[in-house]
């Protein structure tokens, strides 16, 4: 029988084993891919799979890979539309968003299925109240992300040292931040108030060095916002600086 002749399974669905948690409220900020910064995010596990056993020996294990589902992408919104109007190629940001690549050459979040896949570095397991949380940092998941699986990271099998990576090849570069006169006495006013803590502070300023803006844009006259964790962030970006020019705390609704 040819592969046209056998009935092919077309929609496939998953059980969702918990959400993400994390300071990421949205899209714009998201670093490209995990571990470029070191924030630390939890799954908030659900029935049936908030049971402390299901994690028996996974502190033997520094890393972990996460499945997952992109949630919030408009094109996923009527899948048998497009599966009819399926596009082989995408715009990678990292190629500033005018040359095109195979979809399959790319990560973008624009695929048959909407399925990512992610490496972190294990922190603990911790059941609060009826809950059982993970903790992890390097996560480059959206709050609310759902997770599809959780398996261990394999070093002599994962890693591979000599893998090339096209146009990925290299981490992307850094750029220094500092804080505008004002944006610092808003932070200091916040961390008395018990609004901020360094830690948020420092994983601000790493995802503002990657520079989050998309890569065809390069107005540094341009003030550009972005929501983390309970903050409202303004700055401005030029060839090697990002300045903070205010931050603002937003009241959990």
């Amino acid at each position: 029988m040819s592969l046209s002749e056998k009935v092919i399974m077309t929609d496939l669905h998953f059980p969702i084993i918990g959400y993400m948690c994390s300071p990421y409220r949205e899209k714009f900020g998201i670093p490209r891919q995990p571990n470029l910064v070191q924030v630390e995010s939890y799954i908030e596990m659900l029935a049936p799979y908030n049971d402390l056993l299901a994690f028996e020996g996974i502190e033997e294990f520094s890393h972990l890979w996460l499945l997952w589902q992109f949630h919030e992408n408009k094109h996923q919104e009527n899948k048998h539309q497009e599966n009819q109007n399926f596009r082989p190629q995408v715009r990678p940001p990292r190629l500033g968003g005018n040359k095109k690549a195979g979809i399959f050459a790319t990560r973008s979040m624009y695929r048959p299925a909407p399925i990512g896949l992610s490496v972190v570095q294990f922190k603990k397991v911790q059941k609060v109240g009826q809950s059982v949380r993970l903790y992890v940092t390097g996560s480059d998941l959206l709050n609310g992300t759902p997770l599809l699986d959780i398996k261990p990271y394999i070093q002599y099998s994962d890693a591979i040292l000599d893998a090339k990576s096209g146009y990925a090849q290299q981490e992307p570069e850094r750029k220094q931040v500092f804080w505008h006169t004002d944006a610092q006495k808003e932070q200091e006013v916040l961390q008395e108030q018990q609004q901020l803590t360094q830690q948020m502070i420092d994983e601000l300023e790493q995802v503002l060095a990657l520079d989050p803006r998309p890569a065809y844009q390069h107005d540094e006259q341009r003030i550009y916002g972005l929501s983390f964790a309970n903050l409202n962030i303004k700055f401005q970006v030029n060839q090697t600086q990002i300045q903070i020019l205010e931050i603002k705390y937003i009241q959990s609704k």
